[in-house]
């Protein structure tokens, strides 16, 4: 009788699993969609002064084109994110070709999503809050046989069923029930979100609203900070030169200067991930983003008096550092304070504010830099990141040790 009743959550079966196999191959097909956006990143700076050159672009037209970059990635972050709430989740330095051939190549990591899309497995915590409890049964099983553990026993309740029991005093409502019938009424009591609306409200809901506004902040921060000084470790030299009128001695020693830059700065993503990974759950979300925001702009401060090569490496590398393990930390806290039922589209608008910073920023780090104005946009980066840190240190509640939630968050 004991075994008839018996029931678990999709938490308790991913704690079951452990980590292994499953989850390898999980966080390695996300990790080629990183690898794609990191290789685009990095190839703005190669590409903007080789195109401004050839096309005989002037700064301004240089930026806009960068700018235009971000412009797609807003778009598809914030229809992606509506469209895996209401569908599902899984619905190289300077070649000698050219940046033709560059921008061809990065987007082979692309290509690669792809051939494996089809063995892609969809969200059982998604599955499980539309009712379609067979297949996230199927996919939890399936993750049990590759990690070789066993699921619990019972069957298979969400979150969101549970607390319509403890209201109703109704064990039958605990359940979820494979059956047609109730999948579809689960599935119509969501009702349709065509365009995102209905998700944008529960969003700004004003149980959310502080956090999510919040946010947003944090993310724009965060990517204008990012990206522009991706985009500084190549404009400053070009504006410092430019400024000084200073002569080149060859094409060839210049580019070596800027790959070295490149390479020197890109390597603070590596400690900036295990950074984040050692302080995220030792001092929770907010202390960690916060203390990560207002170190960089310490690494920055220098700049505004000095630019020398060694000072500007060495800056540009803390600043960096910092920056990416913010960012690292804001998309592990984004996922926690949303419910499932809107949780792609809060993390896609959130990360579609952030585009907009990633619009901006070349219009700072490109336009300001090659006017002679290096440091009013060191003051600006400066000003936005000690914005972005504050921002941080009011979100409303630290999710460290709370599990994911189907339905609403504990504001306490």
């Amino acid at each position: 009788m004991e075994e008839q009743s018996a029931s678990y959550t999709v938490d308790d079966a991913l704690l079951s699993s452990g980590f292994g196999k499953f989850q390898i191959l999980i966080l390695s097909y996300a990790g080629i969609g990183l690898i794609a956006e990191a290789m685009e990143m990095m190839l703005l700076s190669f590409v903007g002064p080789s195109v401004q050159l050839e096309w005989k672009l002037t700064s301004h037209q240089e930026s806009m084109i960068t700018s235009v970059v971000f412009v797609g990635m807003l778009i598809g972050a914030y229809t992606w994110g509506v469209v895996s709430d209401n569908y599902g989740r899984r619905q190289m330095v300077m070649p000698k070709f050219g940046w033709r051939w560059l921008l061809a190549l990065s987007a082979v990591p692309s290509f690669l999503l792809l051939l494996f899309y089809a063995i892609t497995p969809e969200s059982p915590r998604f599955l499980c809050m539309k009712g379609r409890t067979t297949e996230a049964v199927d996919v939890l099983e399936k993750m049990a046989r590759l990690n070789n553990v066993p699921l619990p026993s019972g069957k298979l309740v969400s979150d969101k069923n549970i607390e319509l029991d403890e209201v109703s005093g109704s064990s039958e409502s605990t359940t979820l029930l494979a059956g047609a019938e109730e999948s579809d009424s689960i599935v119509e009591e969501e009702g349709s979100d065509f365009g995102g609306f209905k998700s944008v409200g529960k969003l700004l809901a004003p149980k959310l609203i502080r956090a999510t506004l919040l946010l947003w902040m944090a993310f724009f921060g965060n990517a204008f900070s990012y990206y522009g000084i991706v985009l500084l470790t190549s404009e400053l030299s070009n504006g410092n030169r430019i400024c000084a009128k200073e002569e080149v001695e060859s094409v060839h020693s210049h580019n070596a200067s800027l790959y070295k830059n490149v390479f020197i700065s890109s390597f603070a993503e590596i400690p900036g991930s295990f950074l984040s990974a050692m302080i995220v759950d030792r001092f929770g979300r907010r202390l960690s983003m916060a203390s990560m925001l207002f170190t960089s702009c310490v690494f920055l401060f220098p700049l505004v008096f000095s630019r020398t090569d060694i000072l500007t490496r060495i800056s540009l590398f803390g600043a960096r550092l910092c920056i990416s393990a913010s960012f690292t930390i804001v998309y592990i806290y984004a996922p926690e304070i949303y419910p499932t039922a809107v949780r792609t589209t809060g993390i896609g608008i959130a990360s579609s504010v952030g585009r907009i910073g990633g619009i901006l920023c070349p219009l700072v780090a490109v336009a300001l830099v090659h006017s002679c104005q290096q440091t009013t946009a060191i003051l600006l980066f400066e000003l936005v990141i000690f914005s972005s840190g504050l921002a941080v240190s009011f979100f409303p509640f630290e999710t460290k040790g709370c599990r994911l939630n189907d339905t609403e968050v504990d504001m306490n």
